[in-house]
């Protein structure tokens, strides 16, 4: 019997007319997260920002019924990169911010991966796939933010 198995992903880009030190700071301290992804219902950080820092998180589920999806970031680079994979949860994405400085303020690109296996394979590559779809497409949302809050 072989393995059942498939990758999903998704990824976007966007321009904030910000320093990158402000959007780095935004993006890299997931207890901003509620401003512009509306799927946090809550969200607090265990510990100081960098590498190894934890987040215990509760997002909307099926039937807004309520999801742990705790953190944990991964790499912690100022002003260049913050990465994180989930720790709990029915699906375990990873996930990145990459920043650059760019004519205008800040370019940042957010991908989102997850690897499914057997029934959920078959069950949840959809509903992920369009969960990490919506999620990457919040980017706008939090640009708003940031540039209105300025």
């Amino acid at each position: 019997m072989c393995a059942i198995g498939k990758r999903v992903a998704a990824s976007g880009s966007i321009l904030i007319a910000r320093p990158i030190g402000e959007v780095f700071a935004f993006f890299s301290d997931a207890e901003n997260d509620p401003t512009w992804r509306s799927g946090v219902k809550s969200i607090r950080r265990i510990g100081d920002l960098g590498v190894g820092t934890a987040y215990e998180q509760t997002v909307a589920g099926p039937g807004g019924r309520s999801i742990s999806a705790n953190i944990r970031v991964t790499a912690f680079d100022p002003e260049k990169r913050v990465a994180f994979e989930a720790t709990s949860g029915p699906v375990r994405p990873k996930g990145e911010y990459s920043f650059a400085n760019a004519e205008g303020g800040t370019r940042v690109t957010f991908s989102l991966t997850a690897e499914l296996s057997g029934l959920k394979s078959l069950l949840m590559s959809r509903p992920v796939q369009k969960t990490m779809e919506a999620e990457v497409g919040a980017l706008p949302k939090a640009k708003a933010h940031l540039e209105l809050s300025a």
